[in-house]
């Protein structure tokens, strides 16, 4: 049964760097975060296993989840280390160590439950996950001291022996998991009431893994990773890199034609996207309405306080526009001080009410650094009462506007009339 069971130990050993390593060689196909989670969510297994769970080895007693598993996620890490940089490496120490807190965290306020015994033989312990969850952290605490002392001593070793790289990696496990079984199993036997005579045991196996891990290391670094597979060789597709692509894609449309000033939409996507909105509209028996918007005296502005703070007026007026307006609206940068919102599915008089909002909204929130009250006049045009194409509905609407701008400003003006409620 020993050598069965040393039998099964190297397998787990093969089958952990295996699959670590094919995630940590894909990373920049996967993403790093794949890695990251696969090497975290071990984490409770791995304490769990070393808490209740030996086997018989010819060198005697020892733990899968602390001689294999731990073992395995420290060399993992000097790997990380070595593809990626420290930086990096600290990003799952941290999240294990605040996600053990959370644990014991939770187990106490779980005590404080009365839990019921829905299948026989399994009450629930909470006293034992609170044990576990104290012991996480002390192991999570050590596995920083761990990364930090293996990463240091690998490259403290390179001074001696640089091109040396299998040689360095093994040494540094080898010190590294004797700290780590001193440290640790006396979190074990603090906790748990683990017998003394384990500890010599386990150090025997975490050194037997080391040399395990650093043999598969070699191989991996000679023969995979600088002659054999290439990380980015092709494409590996899943439903969530489609997705991300299509993210992205969707991202960068966004961006184009965006007003480089106001963040809003500039001309020339206004001239793409605008006989559309309007077409599509009548197609579907709606009107589809059009205001222009023009900021008043703006030329005062710019003279009396400079560009750059007229330049902020516009991006204050842009945000006010885009806030009030409704999502299935759209707002463009039209040229200077003027804008343009195109407002599908809205009937003449619901385009009023909509323009002496924006105006209201504007003139009692947007002012110049001496609190003068910033206005604008809106010029409003209706497809298909006012025609059936952008062109002409825009002609009309900039007609209006310039009956506002006589009316005094400060005003929105329809079809045969002025509106100014204030």
């Amino acid at each position: 049964m020993e050598f069965f069971n040393t039998g099964l130990f190297i397998v787990e050993a093969v089958g952990y760097f295996l699959l670590m390593v094919s995630l940590l060689h894909f990373r920049q196909r996967l993403g790093l975060g794949v890695f990251l989670t696969a090497l975290g969510v071990m984490h409770f297994m791995e304490t769990y296993l070393a808490a209740v769970f030996y086997v018989s080895l010819p060198f005697g007693n020892v733990s899968p989840g602390s001689s294999i598993f731990f073992s395995g996620k420290l060399m993992m890490i000097l790997m990380l280390y070595l593809q990626e940089d420290a930086a990096t490496v600290r990003q799952p120490i941290y999240g294990l160590f605040l996600g053990n807190l959370l644990t014991v965290a939770i187990a106490w306020v779980l005590q404080f439950h009365q839990p019921l015994e829905l299948t026989s033989g399994r009450p629930p312990d909470v006293n034992f996950l609170k044990d576990i969850g104290w012991l996480m952290v002390w192991g999570t605490a050590i596995l920083y001291l761990d990364s930090l002392g293996i990463i240091l001593l690998y490259e403290k070793l390179g001074d001696f022996m640089r091109r040396r790289v299998v040689l360095r990696f093994m040494i540094s496990g080898l010190v590294l998991l004797t700290f780590d079984q001193i440290c640790f199993f006396g979190g074990l036997h603090y906790f748990l009431g683990v017998p003394i005579d384990v500890f010599w045991a386990g150090w025997k196996a975490k050194m037997l893994a080391a040399c395990l891990y650093s043999l598969m290391f070699a191989i991996y670094e000679y023969h995979v990773r600088r002659h054999g597979l290439a990380a980015s060789a092709r494409s590996i597709g899943d439903l969530f890199g489609d997705l991300t692509f299509r993210e992205r894609y969707n991202d960068l449309l966004e961006r184009t034609g965006r007003d480089m000033l106001t963040g809003v939409y500039d001309r020339s996507r206004m001239e793409l996207e605008a006989p559309v909105m309007v077409q599509e509209a009548l197609r579907q028996g709606q009107y589809a309405t059009i205001l222009i918007i023009d900021v008043d005296h703006f030329k005062d502005v710019n003279d009396g306080f400079g560009h750059l703070q007229g330049d902020e007026i516009l991006r204050v007026i842009a945000s006010r526009l885009e806030t009030t307006l409704r999502s299935s609206d759209r707002i463009f940068r039209f040229g200077g001080e003027e804008f343009v919102a195109v407002c599908p599915g809205t009937s003449h008089e619901e385009a009023l009410l909509l323009a002496e909002r924006l105006r209201w909204t504007i003139a009692t929130s947007v002012t110049t650094p001496d609190d003068t009250p910033v206005s604008v006049s809106i010029g409003v045009a209706t497809a298909d009462e006012d025609g059936t194409s952008l062109t002409t509905v825009l002609t009309v609407a900039d007609g209006r506007l310039y009956e506002a701008k006589k009316n005094g400003r400060n005003c929105v003006v329809g079809r045969s009339e002025v509106v100014r409620i204030s």
